[in-house]
């Protein structure tokens, strides 16, 4: 479609003030036509958020309004104040990108169970507090798009410790299904983009370099994927030319995993 085919919507993006997906999608929404919230749960030693700092650049760089919003999605109060801000000040919101994601790999026979449990939290009920709470909004002005980050662990499983990922991303999945029948007489869809293997520093920091390498080395076309390329296809199922697509996991892998 030419010319900016989101023109006039507003979009909340969860965790995309750091690099990686998040801050791809949220950018590529703006340079599209929308009016974004960055927003992150991190704030810095010193107090202050990246969030506002992005915001301003992406304002800078495509002239449309940004604002920065830290918001743990785990925590009920916070989404629901991301949102009620939005809402007062852009008028609307039309446009949810559920990015938020959190990863510790630890085996099953020695995980704890607070960390089951936060890697659930953000991945899996995040998800859902922040689409129970977008929701109205769009049914009530019968327009609205939600988009899940679910990962192909969901199918493949995740190597090297990470049973509670791939049963959150597993979820994720049958979340998106699940509400895009319920909302679909409304005029808003739900879907959800499974990524492979996207190269970023937390990772790094998470699988040592050998597995890194056997990632990359996993799909056909010879390289992990880059956060510009899951953000175009977060951007086609935000847009009106994805309007009859619903209920679909679109695995973006670089054929690591071919349904």
């Amino acid at each position: 479609m030419a010319g900016l085919p989101l023109q006039g919507r507003v979009a909340i993006v969860t965790a995309s003030a750091g690099a990686g997906i998040g801050q791809a999608t949220v950018r590529r929404l703006a340079a599209d036509g929308a009016d974004v919230v960055v927003s992150d749960a991190h704030r810095r030693e010193d107090g202050t958020s990246r969030t506002a700092e992005v915001a301003a650049d992406i304002e800078k760089a495509t002239g449309r309004r940004a604002m920065g919003i830290v918001c743990d999605v785990t925590r009920r109060e916070q989404v629901e104040a991301m949102v009620q801000r939005t809402v007062r000040e852009f008028g609307r919101l039309d446009i949810l990108v559920n990015n938020a994601g959190y990863e510790k790999n630890v085996p099953v026979v020695e995980m704890p169970d607070e960390v089951w449990e936060r890697v659930v939290g953000v991945c899996l009920s995040g998800t859902y507090l922040c689409t129970r709470v977008a929701l109205p909004h769009m049914v009530g002005q019968r327009w609205g798009r939600v988009v899940n980050l679910a990962s192909i662990a969901a199918w493949l499983g995740a190597e090297y410790g990470g049973a509670h990922y791939s049963a959150a991303k597993s979820g994720v999945i049958g979340f998106t299904r699940a509400v895009a029948r319920e909302v679909a007489p409304h005029g808003v869809t739900v879907n959800a983009v499974s990524p492979g293997f996207v190269p970023n520093p937390f990772l790094a920091k998470q699988y040592p370099p050998e597995a890194l390498a056997k990632f990359e080395r996993r799909a056909p076309v010879g390289r992990g994927g880059r956060p510009e390329e899951l953000a175009a296809a977060i951007a086609f199922l935000a847009s009106p030319e994805a309007e009859y697509i619903t209920g679909e996991a679109l695995c973006v892998s670089g054929g690591a995993y071919i349904r």
